[in-house]
């Protein structure tokens, strides 16, 4: 397989988790905010903190509202992260490798992305922000269904897949340092009856809810949420079954020894964690190490794998 292709594969997987993995967020903060008393200081700015947007952001907005928050993740072209931003950089990417998957997925894919730019600006509005997140997710999940069940198990796949795993770990990271500052040992003094419910509503941004509770059989709480989201292994948006996932993968390719070995370390990093002694600067601290290795991980595989001059529709700016 061409370098290019492996690549522009890789991304597509990276992108389309990105987009489905944003619209859950939007639609669990909704929820959220409407679970919580109005004067409670929990609203949308933390969900510009966990996509790293802080600086652009508010370089363009003078406060994170709900509706600057909601329009600048759904529909803003000039934000990576977005939700349209990401399925347009999905559907470049596999514009140009439609002859090695099936042709169902670049016609769904193309679907969803007319979708997302004729009706995001509706999502803005509480009204109909529900049914179009829903599609959005729906539709992701439908293409992921689609590349398990009919492209040959190779080099394509393996490439798609690692993408996605690699971007849903980050993106997991990325919820338990955030929302995790004001929920473990030091929360403040107004949010701790509301403790329970946010921490449901960070499983929920997971859709780990129903299987935190099937596995862990304890009432939902901080230290067990954290553990599980980090340390389960069967759980597959956890962070150590993401990286298993990856590992897997990269074990059928070629040249695998470098990113196999990092991906090792990494796992034992998140294994050997106490998470249930760690106060709210050791978690961040945790979590802050496990985000660059990641990012190391990703540079690796391009590395090992991609050209760095080679025309990919890509943005860094999570991987970093």
């Amino acid at each position: 397989m061409l370098s290019r292709v492996a690549e522009r594969l890789y991304w597509m997987g990276r992108y389309l988790e990105r987009a489905e993995d944003t619209a859950r967020l939007i639609n669990v903060n909704t929820h959220l905010v409407l679970d919580l008393p109005k004067d409670t200081a929990l609203g949308w700015e933390p969900l510009v903190f966990i996509m790293s947007a802080e600086g652009p952001f508010f370089a363009r907005y003078p406060a994170a509202g709900e509706t600057e928050v909601v329009r600048y993740m759904v529909g803003d072209r000039d934000n990576s992260c977005s939700i349209l931003s990401s399925l347009h950089q999905a559907r470049e990417n596999l514009r140009t490798t439609r002859d090695v998957v099936p042709r169902e997925a670049w016609e769904k894919l193309n679907d969803l992305y007319q979708y997302a730019a004729s009706q995001g600006e509706k999502s803005i509005g509480r009204r109909a922000r529900f049914t179009f997140l829903t599609h959005v997710i729906d539709g992701c999940q439908l293409l992921a269904g689609l590349f398990a069940g009919t492209m040959s198990r190779g080099p394509g796949y393996d490439f798609a897949r690692i993408g996605r795993n690699l971007e849903r770990a980050d993106m997991t990271t990325r919820i338990i340092d955030v929302r995790s500052a004001s929920l473990l040992a030091h929360a403040s003094g107004e949010l701790v009856p509301f403790e329970t419910i946010q921490w449901v509503s960070v499983l929920k941004s997971l859709s780990g809810h129903q299987m935190y509770r099937r596995h862990v059989h304890v009432r939902v709480n901080g230290e067990d949420v954290v553990w599980f989201l980090l340390q389960d292994r069967s759980f597959p948006r956890a962070v150590y079954h993401c990286l298993n996932e990856v590992q897997v993968s990269l074990g059928k390719l070629p040249r695998h020894e470098v990113p196999r070995r990092h991906v090792a370390r990494l796992k034992q990093q998140i294994g050997n964690a106490g998470v249930e002694d760690l106060s709210r600067e050791g978690l961040h601290d945790l979590i802050d190490a496990l985000q660059i290795a990641l990012g190391r991980l990703h540079d690796r595989i391009r590395a090992t794998y991609f050209l760095g001059d080679a025309p990919v529709a890509r943005s860094d700016s999570m991987a970093a």
